[in-house]
């Protein structure tokens, strides 16, 4: 369940890396890292991943894995787009969450009813995704239409003139999940499950119908990342969302969320995405080269694990 005390380490790194952002770039750049424009872009760029990561935490919670949403992530916002010029912005957004509902049914329904591991599921379903992403417009960007109202508005419209609306639609999200992981039934029999599935199966809990629910939801969340990615690009890329799924799992590792399952917090995946957003922009605004920041991304998610895999021997 839901610790206070264990989102405490994670806001002192966070508060670590904006102080040393903050001495590291501001001799090297006109500006401050931070601050409040600074900060309102860094929640714009945090939005997608942490979409993806709300998703994810479920399923890792109950010891599932879904290697496909970078690719969903492509694939519904190509096909949304593809379909505003014909059928409108409305249906568009409908084609594009349903896309990802669809895929996360198909991971869902072989997770919970078959014997397949989910890794290789997923795997599979990326690949189908991605190949079905690449044959619209011959891998070239689809532009989105100027006057697709509704449709532009999710990445570009603010809220009283400066909460940019994919970061309220993030927040939404986050609120909703919040209470339905922390404050219902179904969250409680999702961490039970991840527990101990066989113990959760004899105590009544429905697990196939918990999975299954749990992979639909993430490939939905899926489908809205890649429509909010393709308003605020204004163009949907057939080859994008690659390594979208590393960072989703990054940002639920780093956020506390085990990867056995049975421990993880809403807060701690926020907090996570968040972490992972001020590591890719600090790290670009100071100018260090790709290569390198995949190493200090990397060296963060095994420090991560290895904290997470310390406290669990500790319990034993």
């Amino acid at each position: 369940m839901m610790n206070i005390r264990r989102l405490l380490p994670l806001l002192l790194v966070w508060g670590g890396l904006l102080l040393m952002f903050q001495l590291w770039i501001a001799p090297v750049q006109a500006g401050r890292f931070v601050r409040p424009g600074n900060m309102l872009d860094l929640s714009q760029q945090v939005s997608v991943n942490a979409m993806l990561a709300f998703g994810m935490t479920l399923v890792i919670l109950i010891g599932g894995i879904d290697l496909s949403v970078g690719a969903v992530t492509a694939l519904a916002g190509v096909a949304a787009v593809a379909m505003i010029p014909r059928y409108g912005s409305g249906a568009a957004i409908v084609v594009g969450l349903a896309i990802g509902a669809g895929v996360g049914s198909i991971n869902g329904a072989l997770a919970a009813w078959t014997k397949m591991p989910p890794f290789i599921i997923t795997l599979g379903t990326m690949m189908a995704a991605r190949g079905a992403a690449l044959q619209f417009n011959e891998n070239q960007p689809l532009p989105v239409p100027l006057d697709a109202g509704l449709f532009v508005a999710l990445g570009n419209e603010r809220f009283f003139d400066w909460l940019p609306m994919q970061v309220a639609l993030m927040l939404a999200v986050f609120a909703g999940l919040f209470v339905l992981l922390h404050r219902t039934r179904f969250g409680q029999h999702l961490f039970a499950i991840g527990g101990n599935r066989e113990a959760a199966r004899f105590t009544g809990i429905r697990v196939p119908r918990h999975d299954f629910l749990v992979y639909v939801l993430c490939g939905t969340l899926a489908g809205l990342a890649g429509i909010i990615q393709a308003s605020q690009l204004f163009s949907a890329i057939p080859s994008g969302g690659i390594n979208f799924e590393l960072n989703a799992i990054a940002a639920v590792v780093v956020g506390g969320t085990s990867f056995t399952g049975g421990i993880g917090s809403m807060p701690g995946t926020l907090l996570g995405a968040i972490i992972i957003g001020t590591l890719d922009k600090g790290l670009n605004q100071a100018g260090v080269h790709y290569s390198w920041q995949s190493v200090i991304k990397g060296a963060v998610i095994l420090a991560a694990v290895w904290f997470d895999v310390r406290r669990r021997f500790r319990k034993e």
